[in-house]
């Protein structure tokens, strides 16, 4: 427990301070330039050039700086950048252009826009939002969060107040969302949750027994009851499903995501897979239309099955997320709703019973042969961390930004499925930063890290509290592990 608290005192207490809390707007239209004086634990220091992206404080660290200060250490490596793209390869060698650890030639706010530029690590492609700007030499820098670079090179990064930076080398990266939460980290997000779904233990939760709006994430469900109808052989993978009108006519208006056209056919597992991967809301119709003849029939559906899995603050009123108006004079507008905690049942029970679903999540793009189309995940963290199998993403401008994401770990007896959801999140930035976050955190914990999951009782830290899901673990094997993991972390 010291340890953890000690740890927390460096890197994230501070880092997320600085880089990462509700911003106050500042009157910069772009990026406010900026410098840091940093320390490196091998005695070498140097001014790194900051970049504070249109909110005071929401720093972005220059790379080439990083590389000229870290080049003779443990976390050193390479880099080229382009316009558009960047190349870092961790352990290579830093070739300086003459613009490292310089102050900004110019007084004016640089126009450029923070985005996902192409990111590759070892040749390998990452997904980070990053600045890519042009340096008066002609050489392009690229400019990146403190908490982002850390997590890569894993090590621990420590900021303080007067723009002082500390790079521990020899420190691995570290998190801890009970640190986080104290300095306030997650008021800009709506819940979160970080657990085992094989045992059902819980290792941080935040806000999860509060329903918020879920997005496209809605569509596990659909998912779920589509593997439903296939176990019970009403469906089959391959059989043909003829597109509707309704189904075109979503396709081709403001929400659409896949071209399908009426009459045509398309078969159930590429239904599926356009569903889960681009998060088509005309595939997950076709789906809904295919198993009850109708979508009203299959939203009835959707709330039957959320109470026979004991999701008591789950309610859907269509099977793909998208906000649904009434007919009233005035008309309400309705989203799907669910707590953290109910969705992390139900993320539970799908991948406890259907675990080929993530055959389909974990891929990173897929060709829907019926119609001839390309279609990609829009799950960030597939291209960051090996372990990440899934699962969803979802955005509506109510529910925010949504990302339920699934993890395999192995303890060297079973693999396990480890589970981050995030809820509403202001943007697709911070919610692949959170969910990155908690993404290592969960793995961490699995590994016996964790002695604390959120300010609570020792209970809730072991998850035999009331915090833990009383329907878990779900067979003997795993309540036979769990005891023998609660007695190693004790």
């Amino acid at each position: 427990m010291k340890t953890i608290q000690k740890k927390t005192g460096t890197f994230f207490l501070s880092v997320m301070l600085i880089c990462m809390l509700l911003p106050v707007r500042a009157d910069a239209g772009f990026a406010i330039p900026g410098v840091c004086q940093v320390q490196t634990d091998t005695g070498v220091s140097g001014t790194v050039k900051t970049l504070d992206y249109s909110y005071e404080d929401n720093a972005y660290f220059s790379l080439r700086d990083m590389a000229m200060l870290l080049k003779d250490t443990e976390k050193a490596f390479s880099l080229e950048v382009t316009k558009n793209t960047v190349s870092l390869n961790p352990g290579s060698v830093y070739a300086p252009v003459g613009v490292e650890n310089v102050p900004w030639e110019e007084a004016e706010n640089p126009d450029i826009s923070l985005r996902r530029n192409e990111f590759l690590i070892n040749e390998e492609k990452a997904s980070y939002y990053t600045l890519i700007t042009a340096l008066p030499s002609g050489d392009y820098d690229c400019f990146m969060m403190a908490a982002d670079l850390a997590m890569i090179l894993d090590m621990e990064i420590s900021v303080s107040a007067g723009d002082y930076m500390e790079i521990h080398t020899k420190e691995p990266f570290y998190v801890s969302p009970a640190a986080l939460e104290e300095a306030g980290y997650f008021y800009g997000v709506n819940s979160v949750l970080a657990g085992d779904a094989t045992t059902g233990e819980i290792y941080y939760e935040y806000q999860s027994d509060v329903p918020y709006p879920i997005a496209s994430t809605s569509k596990l469900m659909t998912c779920l009851l589509t593997m439903d109808a296939i176990a019970a052989g009403e469906l089959a993978p391959d059989e043909q499903v003829t597109i509707s009108e309704a189904a075109e006519a979503l396709a081709g208006s403001g929400d659409g995501v896949v071209p399908l056209k009426a009459g045509e056919q398309i078969t159930v597992r590429e239904l599926l897979v356009g569903a889960l991967l681009p998060s088509s809301n005309e595939c997950a119709l076709c789906l809904a239309e295919a198993i009850e003849g109708s979508e009203e029939a299959f939203v009835w559906r959707m709330n039957e099955k959320a109470q026979e899995l004991g999701l008591s603050q789950a309610v859907f009123f269509n099977c793909n997320g998208l906000p649904v108006y009434t007919q009233d004079m005035i008309p309400a507008k309705l989203q799907n709703s669910m707590s953290a905690g109910d969705m992390f049942r139900l993320v539970s029970y799908l991948l406890k019973v259907y675990p080929q679903i993530t055959d389909i999540t974990s891929m990173k793009e897929a060709t829907l042969e019926s119609l001839d189309l390309e279609v990609k995940n829009t799950n960030p963290l597939l291209h960051n961390l090996p372990e990440v199998t899934g699962l969803k993403t979802g955005t509506t401008n109510r529910a925010g930004a949504c990302l339920v994401t699934s993890l395999t770990g192995d303890d060297g007896v079973m693999e396990h499925d480890l589970v981050v959801i995030v809820l509403g999140t202001e943007d697709s930035v911070e919610r692949g930063r959170v969910s990155g976050l908690l993404a290592r955190y969960v793995l961490y914990a699995f590994d016996g890290g964790a002695e604390e999951t959120a300010p609570g009782t020792e209970e809730e830290a072991s998850g035999t509290g009331e915090g833990a899901w009383g329907n878990f673990p779900v067979n003997a094997e795993a309540a036979v592990e769990r005891i023998l993991r609660t007695a190693r972390k004790r």
